[in-house]
This record gives C-alpha cells, sequence and structure tokens, in this order.
C-alpha cells in the first residue's frame, strides 16, 4: 500500500488544473486559458486501484496539491499565491513539475527549475500538451530536461488523458508505504462555498478580457442549503478594483454579468447536481489586491512574518 502528497507546480497556464482535473476524473479546479487562474492551493485525493480502471497494478492513495502559478508577483494577492506554491516543496513526498510543450523554454522555465532544484524532494517532470505538438518534437523536449535532475520524465496531455494512467503509476511508485491519508470516500479539503465562488469567476475570465480578470474576486455572501424543493440559493459579490471596470463586467443593459450568471449556474448545477438559484452583485474596492483583510477572506494563505518584525512595526 503506497500512500503520500503529490505537488503539481509549475508556470501559470501550465495546465496543472486541467491535469488534476484528469487524475481524480473530477472537475475540482476551474480552467481557463488566462494565467494565474488558480489563486489557491486544492488538495484531492485520488485511490487505486480505480474501480473503472482495473488494469492499475499498484494499490494506494495519491493525495494531489494544486498551486498557483509560480510567477513574478506584482500584488500581495500574487504574493500570497506564489508563496503558497513554494511552501508546498517541504510539504510533501513528490514534486511534479508541470511544462507546457507547446511552449519553448524561456526564463520563466528556468526560474522554476532551479526554485524546485532547491528542495531535496523527489521530482518528477510532466511534460504536458504533448497533443499540441508533433511526435518528432516530443523527443528534442525530453533531451532538453534529462539534465535537470528530475527522477523521471513523463510525457502527459491532461486534456485527453493521454499516458496519464502511466504518470499515476510512477507517482504511486516513488510515495512511501503506509495507510491511506484520508478516508475512501474523501475527496476535497476545499468547502462548498470556495466552489460556488471559483465557478462564478471562471466565467468572469471565460467572459472577459485583457486585465479585468486579473482585477477580479467573488465573495459569497450567502449560501443557502436545498430548501423542500431541492432549489440551492447562492448570493455572490463580484469584486472589481475601479469604477471604470464595473461597467465593462455588466455589460449593456446587464448583458454581460447576465450571461456570466447563466453559464455559472449551469456549471454550479452540474456540480451540486441541483437546482441553483444564483444571485450576482458587482461592488467596486479599490486596491483589495493589496488588503491583508480581504485576502485573508478569500482563503489565500500567508507567511507568518517574524516575530522581531511584528514588534518593530508595533
Amino acid at each position: 500500500m503506497k500512500s503520500g502528497l503529490v505537488a503539481l507546480v509549475g508556470r501559470p497556464n501550465a495546465g496543472k488544473s486541467t491535469l488534476l482535473n484528469q487524475l481524480v476524473g473530477q472537475k475540482l479546479a476551474i480552467v481557463s486559458d488566462k494565467p494565474q487562474t488558480t489563486r489557491n492551493r486544492i488538495v484531492a485525493v485520488s485511490n487505486y486501484p480505480k474501480t473503472s480502471r482495473p488494469q492499475d497494478l499498484k494499490t494506494g492513495q495519491i493525495v494531489f496539491v494544486d498551486t498557483p502559478g509560480i510567477h513574478k508577483p506584482l500584488h500581495r494577492l500574487n504574493v500570497r499565491m506564489v508563496d503558497a506554491a513554494i511552501d508546498t516543496f517541504s510539504e510533501v513526498d513528490v514534486i511534479a513539475v508541470v511544462i507546457d510543450a507547446s511552449e519553448a523554454s524561456g526564463g520563466g522555465d528556468r526560474f522554476l527549475l532551479d526554485l524546485v532544484k532547491k528542495s531535496k524532494t523527489p521530482r518528477i517532470l510532466v511534460l504536458n500538451k504533448v497533443d499540441l505538438i508533433q511526435k518528432q518534437q516530443l523527443l528534442p523536449r525530453l533531451v532538453e530536461f534529462e539534465k535537470e535532475g528530475f527522477a523521471e520524465l513523463i510525457p502527459v496531455s491532461a486534456k485527453t488523458g493521454g499516458n496519464v494512467e502511466r504518470l499515476e503509476q510512477v507517482l504511486l511508485s516513488y510515495l512511501p508505504e503506509g495507510d491511506p491519508i484520508y478516508p475512501e470516500d474523501y475527496l476535497t479539503d476545499q468547502p462548498e462555498r470556495f466552489f460556488v465562488a471559483e465557478l462564478v469567476r471562471e466565467q468572469v475570465l471565460q467572459q472577459t478580457h485583457d486585465e479585468l480578470p486579473f482585477s477580479t474576486a467573488v465573495v459569497v455572501d450567502k449560501f443557502e442549503e436545498p430548501d423542500a424543493k431541492g432549489l440551492m440559493r447562492f448570493y455572490c459579490t463580484i469584486l472589481v478594483e475601479r469604477g471604470t471596470q464595473k461597467p465593462i463586467l455588466v455589460g449593456k443593459a446587464g448583458s454581460r454579468i447576465k450571461a456570466i450568471g447563466t453559464e455559472a449556474r449551469k456549471e454550479l448545477e452540474k456540480f451540486f447536481d441541483a437546482r441553483v438559484f444564483l444571485d450576482l452583485h458587482v461592488k467596486v474596492k479599490e486596491g483589495w489586491r493589496e488588503d491583508e483583510r480581504m485576502l485573508d477572506s478569500l482563503g489565500l494563505p500567508s507567511r507568518k512574518r517574524p516575530q522581531k518584525a511584528q514588534k518593530a512595526q508595533k
């Protein structure tokens, strides 16, 4: 019996969240073509063998930790996101470094590779999005990373599921022997309110452009369990940083906010397997990305300041 934690780390838009959803067989992380989509660490559990896949050879439990993309932070929000990813390195048994095979390596990849090299945790390279490149391009990309000290190099397509089973078996082989960390029916550490906010934010990302998605957040003001008729009610506020952003999000005659609400409601009904009433409002809150209390309320962890620094500020 194998059991342990695996961190999914990488640059923004490497496909970590798509891979997580593929690994656990359920949508737990929102997906967008916008970078920095993932803001919170998401813990998700997968047990093996999976009943639908009797070909699985190893028995065990993998606790996956999906992390925000590692990038140069420009706001306190981004600092917390990057810190959450880096702090995970020492908390897991294996680091799965997800690299986008369809993009040429650059300074961002170099920064990521140098960062994970500092960790003593076993590292496995996951070369993702191989469905977007020609077969003859794959070998040179793998050779490129051979000298980086990875224990294994696994090409996959998180989108199609190609070679994901092989990745799962490799990850299991590097985990320590032991009993499951979580019960068999445990899926994730995030509360239901978190998924309400994330599924609404996913639609904001998909239906807005330019820099607006980066300056928005979703707060669940009220969460109502199913009533006698099986209807769940959610009341949410979408935050923007400037007054000029509000009309962009609302759209002409409320067309965009209505579209966001309609598509988000569909996703919420799939997730909860219930009828959903969704009420959305847009509110301007200047500088929320720098507001420590707001970031706390959004569930973004922060590193504790050294005691000396705290005393100096008093």
